[in-house]
């Protein structure tokens, strides 16, 4: 079974994120979700094990039918390819409102009314 792969923090995984990973659904691909295992910090206040449990918790029913796959990769500095063998490299490009959407903000948001 192929996948359309989405590489990211997901820091948190909000609206933003959902959208791009409906524009493949929406096609009838299924989707992988690696989840880069970066340091915490500032900006990556979850460890990549909560962002994978609290991505898996969002999208529970995609997962059970087996459309959405969420894992965690290493920390990469590049993606690479030296010729086609059997993929595409796709760029989406998201509405204004998606494009607004800023996680800084949403983690802003979220320290202060305690959340994070």
């Amino acid at each position: 079974m192929k996948y359309s792969l989405f590489i990211g923090r997901w820091q948190p995984f909000h609206e933003g994120h959902m959208w791009l990973i409906n524009e493949r659904l929406k096609l009838g691909k299924n989707v992988c979700i690696a989840i880069r295992d970066v340091e915490t910090d500032e900006n990556n206040p979850y460890p990549p094990e909560k962002v994978k449990a609290n991505i898996e918790k969002e999208l529970k029913s995609l997962i059970k039918k087996k459309k959405v796959k969420v894992i965690i990769i290493p920390d990469i500095e590049s993606v690479n390819y030296g010729r086609g063998v059997g993929y595409s490299i796709v760029e989406h490009f998201a509405p204004r409102t998606i494009m607004n959407i800023s996680a800084t903000e949403i983690r802003a948001n979220l320290r202060k009314s305690g959340e994070l």
